[in-house]
């Protein structure tokens, strides 16, 4: 027993020496003025930093910099720098630099810094067209009266290309999509900013981010990169329940609902379906399907297809069938370019069966081709806390109004049947990150329709979770509308937070008595990040033109999202 004292005691404080001496000093003085103390990890380290203070001087124009003397006192090191004359000017001439090259600068007389400026664009040039270990120095130094006069010596070193792709560990990213994603061509030149932009490229992805930076290996005059991706749980089943106040029979609630199944990434290749189902009321449902292939054929461009399906109670059935073809235009930037074939029915004339012109609602053909831009600077794709994002579509074709046999042939004969019809849409969101717990979202949408004959079948719909909260999904038809989101967010988990919010709209509607309306909604939520997916409860009330702000009109919608 004594023994074990003894060796505890011995032990103790020699494992205190031990752990001070893990942490070294280091101080110095500059020409007569004395510098605080800094700390270093190891003695190489302090000999780095050391290094570092020493290059600095010279890059500052003292040349004769150099340590005079140094005192080493224990764990700590103190050094006395001498500076020399410092060069004042530099006259530099091109030297060996390749004309290509010297014609960018502005060379001659120049000061240091400008100098040491000059010599850090001629290598990030160089590391840009394939030279990652160009060099440059000044060579043939001459005294001048108030400095030196220097010519450039440059060496490019090695022609480096791109070799294929390597991907870390075993992704469910095939690296085949993931070299066309990244834009690295085997066999072009090496490019030190083409690596940073697929960098950049990958974070923004929804199916994966990077677990660390990209790593470079190097051999037989060939660079190949080295990713390491964490894939997200990028698949999504959204369902949503609504009890809504049932205004066909008082008193009973109508359960309405919502449901989204997102597949992304099938295969590791870029590929993506997408299945959303929604009930308004009684009789209106809503379905769109959409699939996407990326770089098809191994080219630069997605291709997708779309088909929707809208059925309006008894009133009319609506179709479209579309195309569209994507671009990456940069790493926050996807241009798109579509073309969609819109169908629009009757399902009843018999209201119409004695009508002297056209009722606000008919059967149409509309061959629409327009261009899409989505601009995106969030921070994250999923849980964004900061940065901001705008997706605008234009979009043109003619119109064609089919004449029905359940409506008298008198109403079609004075009325021009085909015409061109456009349209222009806007969305955008902005986060703000206030504080860790606190944070603002602002978002909203607009747009318009224009046609010499516009029926309600041609108009936006809007209302419900994703537009105007505190009214019927898809409540409003709008010729124009605009209308902002605004909430203040208390956060307690990364994605888990509490709301309070306010929706303020404006629209127009020609085929209403009052064509201008505006509504507004209020109302707090949740929203619950568990371990597989999210929990969403909101309580809204609106009020409108045709809705009083009342608590017996109000709105609960709750769900869940389930990522996987």
């Amino acid at each position: 027993m004594r023994l074990i004292l003894f060796l505890f005691l011995v032990y103790l404080p020699l494992t205190f020496s031990l752990q001070a001496q893990e942490k070294l000093w280091l101080g110095w003085s500059l020409d007569g003025v004395e510098y605080e103390w800094r700390q270093f990890e190891s003695d190489k380290g302090r000999g780095h930093g050391i290094d570092s203070l020493l290059l600095s001087y010279q890059a500052q124009g003292y040349l004769g910099a150099f340590i005079q003397n140094q005192r080493v006192q224990g764990d700590s090191l103190w050094i006395k720098f001498e500076t020399g004359k410092k060069i004042e000017e530099v006259i530099l001439s091109q030297g060996n630099l390749p004309s290509t090259m010297a014609k960018e600068l502005n060379l001659g007389k120049l000061s240091f810094a400008q100098v040491n400026s000059i010599f850090d664009r001629i290598v990030g040039v160089s590391e840009n067209q394939g030279y990652p270990f160009a060099s440059v120095q000044m060579d043939s130094l001459e005294r001048t009266e108030n400095g030196i006069k220097a010519s450039i010596l440059y060496d490019s070193g090695p022609l480096i290309v791109w070799d294929s792709i390597s991907l870390d560990g075993t992704p469910k990213t095939k690296a085949k999509y993931f070299q066309r994603f990244s834009g690295l061509i085997p066999g072009d030149p090496f490019s030190q900013k083409e690596l940073e932009r697929a960098s950049r490229f990958a974070n923004r992805s929804p199916y994966f981010r990077l677990r660390s930076q990209p790593e470079v290996e190097f051999r037989i005059q060939k660079a190949q990169p080295v990713f390491s991706l964490v894939e997200r749980n990028s698949n999504v089943l959204d369902g949503i329940i609504g009890f809504l106040p049932n205004q066909n029979e008082p008193g009973k609630v109508l359960i309405t609902g919502q449901l989204d199944l997102q597949l992304f990434h099938l295969g590791g290749k870029g590929r993506d379906v997408e299945v959303s189902w929604q009930r308004f009321n009684e009789l209106t449902q809503n379905l769109n399907i959409k699939a996407k292939e990326s770089f098809l054929f191994n080219s630069p461009l997605d291709v997708g297809g779309e088909f929707s399906l809208l059925k309006q109670d008894s009133t009319f059935i609506n179709r479209n069938l579309g195309l569209r073809v994507g671009y990456n235009a940069s790493s926050s930037l996807y241009l798109t370019f579509f073309t969609n074939r819109k169908a629009s029915d009757l399902l009843s004339t018999f209201a119409f069966r004695q009508v002297e012109q056209l009722p606000d609602v008919a059967d149409f053909r509309w061959n629409e081709y327009g261009l899409g831009v989505d601009f995106n600077v969030l921070d994250d794709v999923i849980a964004p806390r900061k940065g901001w994002k705008v997706s605008g579509k234009i979009s043109a074709g003619n119109k064609r109004i089919l004449q029905n046999t359940g409506i008298p042939e008198a109403v079609y004969q004075d009325l021009e049947l085909s015409n061109p019809q456009y349209s222009v849409s806007l969305i955008w969101e902005k986060h703000l990150f206030l504080k860790p717990s606190w944070g603002m979202y602002f978002g909203g949408a607009g747009g318009f329709v224009r046609n010499e004959t516009l029926l309600v079948n041609d108009l936006f719909r809007l209302g419900g979770l994703k537009s105007i909260r505190g009214f019927n999904e898809n409540f409003f038809f709008a010729s124009s509308f605009a209308y902002l989101n605004a909430e203040q967010r208390l956060f307690f988990g990364e994605n888990s937070f509490l709301l309070a919010f306010i929706d303020l709209g404006i629209l127009e509607n020609l085929y209403f008595a009052n064509s201008f309306d505006r509504p507004v909604s209020f109302g707090a939520g949740l929203n619950f990040e568990t371990g597989s997916g999210i929990f969403r409860f909101i309580y809204a009330v609106g009020k409108s033109n045709e809705q009083q702000a009342s608590f017996s009109q109000s709105k609960i919608h709750f769900g869940y999202l389930a990522r996987f």
